[in-house]
């Protein structure tokens, strides 16, 4: 493994580190660029995101890529719920609008799955989207 493909904060996590973790996916996310994001993910990385099984850093990058330009204005608040050894569970929400102008908020949970070099080998993602008004939005 090349030290570019370190990814601190290392498992076992503790609190501390849990958090730190949890809010760089969080930045990472709301640049909402695909490339970013893949490269915090092992090269053979396994999602369920919904109803869409993915695996490897192609595939996620290409997934992304496609969500970015379908959910517009992407903004995403995760919350820390639980961490063990190399494990984290964080529950979060987003805010995006479609191409039609309608508001969405999306609400779900992640299990993520760390190698020993800090990289995601599997997350799993339940989420419910609610349609909202623009003057609902909390993430602006």
């Amino acid at each position: 493994m090349t030290a570019d493909a370190v990814r601190p904060p290392l498992p076992p996590f503790t609190e501390e580190s849990a958090l730190a973790k949890v809010q760089a996916a969080e930045d990472a996310w709301n640049s909402r660029d695909p490339e970013r994001v893949a490269l915090a993910y092992t090269e053979d990385s396994v999602w369920r995101n919904r109803d869409r099984f993915l695996s490897g850093r192609a595939e996620i990058r290409a997934f992304l890529a496609d969500k970015w330009r379908r959910e517009l204005d992407y903004r995403l608040r995760e919350e820390l719920w639980a961490y063990t050894g190399n494990r984290i569970s964080v529950r979060f929400e987003y805010e995006w609008h479609d191409t039609a102008g309608q508001w969405w908020r999306s609400h779900g949970n992640e299990q993520w799955e760390f190698d020993p070099d800090g990289l995601m080998r599997r997350r799993e993602a339940s989420i419910n989207d609610v349609p909202i008004a623009a003057s609902e939005r909390r993430l602006g």
